[in-house]
């Protein structure tokens, strides 16, 4: 390296050396700044509840607003989760549940939305996740709620027809599906493990380049992960994060047929998350059973000028031939119209649960 170079180097490293000094007092007093308000909440009686989803969205939004670059906002945004979840932690490192084991798409979405700060807590089914939080063994859950592809996640739906939980934010977290194995060709490669939905998200692409490759079903992609991790001659079909945690060879990147493949996970709480400007509500609904009572019962939220975002039928499970209706709205429920139109629905609906108004996913 010539001295001309070097010395140039030298002078930009010296800029970045300041600059990482300024960072750190910085963070250093946003972090103090964030335990007064820790202090405050406990003056008034609010200790336990540090997270706070419509500020952290409202804080994440106006980041992206200012941002002018290079940086992009997928990566600030990521940078600032971090930021405020360890700032948290000072306070208590907020535990949440997800569908395990460790290396799966959930826990993915738990640390994107609750930073590397918070208690992961995988637990053995989407019951257990739910309990976990009914129970306070948990702060929050995370649970998929519907995918791109394979559309609604029906277990999810059914627990939220009976829990007292509350959905307090939504992570939305776009699937790519890898390859994994210790082999280095795929003709060494008789067995593919995976969660059955994986597999059907791939099935082109093993007809394609593994035809006559086994296709095993297990419970979960980590735990694929973990049976091509002992066994020669396997691969798995997983994530990013269970070739990490595992230390599997990506053998193949991004082997979904659909690229946009994306799934939607709700977080769910003991407490309802406040208005941050740009909300959705979920809810449950059913209608009388009559020609035309669904028209009728969707009527109160186009008279209010609300936009419904998404209508998904469910079979009632105590009725034969029954169903309900889940549905997104724009919007909070203590927005005007929102709250019109809610409390028409009331009168009409044979029945109503309101799940929770949130923010609207920031990434």
């Amino acid at each position: 390296m010539n001295d001309e170079l070097e010395k140039k180097l030298a002078v930009v490293r010296s800029e970045i050396d300041v600059i990482d000094t300024e960072l750190l007092d910085l963070l250093n007093r946003r972090a103090r700044c964030a335990q007064q308000v820790g202090e405050i909440k406990a003056q008034h009686g609010e200790a336990g509840f540090v997270y706070r989803p419509e500020r952290e969205a409202q804080v994440l939004r106006r980041i992206q607003e200012v941002n002018r670059g290079p940086l992009s906002n997928e990566s600030v945004t990521w940078f600032f989760r971090e930021v405020m979840s360890a700032c948290l932690s000072l306070e208590r490192a907020l535990g949440v549940a997800f569908l395990g084991p460790l290396g799966t798409f959930s826990e993915s979405a738990a640390t994107k939305h609750f930073g590397h700060a918070a208690r992961l807590m995988p637990q053995n089914s989407i019951d257990d996740v739910f309990r976990e939080v009914e129970a306070s063994h948990a702060d929050y859950a995370v649970v998929p709620i519907e995918n791109s592809t394979d559309g609604a996640i029906g277990r999810t739906l059914d627990l939220l027809m009976n829990t007292q939980l509350k959905i307090c934010g939504e992570v939305v977290l776009r699937i790519h599906q890898h390859l994994l194995s210790n082999e280095t060709e795929f003709d060494k490669i008789t067995k593919v493990y995976s969660h059955a939905q994986s597999l059907g998200q791939c099935h082109e692409w093993l007809n394609r380049v593994l035809p006559h490759a086994q296709r095993i079903s297990v419970g979960s992609n980590a735990q694929a992960a973990q049976f091509a991790a002992a066994e020669t001659g396997t691969a798995a079909i997983a994530g990013e994060a269970a070739a990490e945690r595992y230390g599997l060879p990506m053998l193949a990147s991004n082997i979904e047929d659909e690229p946009n493949n994306t799934t939607r996970f709700a977080v769910l709480g003991r407490r309802e998350a406040g208005t941050s400007g740009r909300d959705k509500t979920s809810l449950i609904m059913s209608a009388p059973n009559r020609t035309g009572s669904l028209c009728w019962l969707l009527a109160p939220f186009s008279d209010a000028g609300v936009s419904m975002t998404r209508l998904e039928s469910r079979p009632a499970r105590h009725t034969l031939w029954e169903y309900v209706f889940f549905v997104d709205i724009d919007g909070h429920r203590d927005d005007p119209a929102v709250g019109k139109a809610l409390s028409e629905l009331a009168q009409r609906a044979a029945y109503l649960k309101v799940l929770g108004s949130y923010p609207v996913a920031v990434y």
